[in-house]
């Protein structure tokens, strides 16, 4: 990977166990692809999840999102967190931000998860996968693929933009994190938000797992 550039990175629970249980699990994770982005260092983050938990809003301070903005590394442009994978949508700002930024976030999720749950060892599958994002058609393809993962749930199925672990809530209605979701990669690209959601419920997402060589 090379600053400048967009990358699809992807990983799983190890046999593909699920690797969230809870609200709490989905938050906690919710809120380390938001906030380690740059060079932010929480003291308090079971704080920040309870408050979201109660209020939608992990309330930190002006002062962090300030730090997180001014020495990122990636910008988090899209993201669907499931039982046992997820998928996320990277820009690289500088070269190697995509490898430290998910370090940072798996290590700390795998820290948390192993001491709640009592378990030991390797929580995710191996190393996060990536595929290089070469052109705009793979790029909003790929897209709508994230966006739609929530309808293989039953419950969801329908309703995919009212999936709460997911930003597709965030381009088709308001952006929950607008300094630090990085939505106008792909929105720039649509008259209005409700094209997008268009586009996301009409694109042909059973084939492009394997279009986009995705294994998951």
């Amino acid at each position: 990977m090379a600053e400048g550039e967009f990358v699809h990175v992807y990983s799983r629970g190890v046999r593909r166990s699920d690797i969230f249980h809870d609200q709490r699990d989905f938050a906690r994770f919710l809120f380390l692809i938001l906030h380690f982005q740059g060079e932010y260092y929480p003291t308090n983050i079971s704080y920040a999840v309870s408050e979201y938990l109660k209020t939608d809003r992990f309330r930190i301070t002006f002062d962090s999102i300030q730090k997180i903005i001014s020495t990122r590394y990636v910008d988090l442009v899209e993201f669907t967190i499931m039982d046992n994978h997820l998928h996320l949508i990277i820009y690289e700002r500088k070269e190697g931000g995509t490898s430290k930024f998910m370090q940072r976030v798996l290590s700390a999720y795998a820290k948390y998860y192993n001491e709640k749950y009592k378990q030991s060892g390797h929580l995710f599958q191996g190393r996060f996968g990536r595929v290089h994002i070469n052109d705009n058609n793979q790029f909003l393809h790929l897209s709508a693929y994230i966006h739609r993962n929530q309808h293989e749930i039953p419950k969801w199925k329908g309703k995919e933009d009212k999936y709460p672990w997911s930003s597709l809530q965030d381009y088709v209605e308001v952006n929950r994190w607008p300094n630090l979701l990085a939505i106008n990669h792909i929105l720039k690209q649509f008259d209005n938000p409700e094209d997008y959601r268009h586009f996301v419920n009409t694109s042909p997402a059973k084939t492009l797992k394997s279009d986009l060589l995705i294994d998951i």
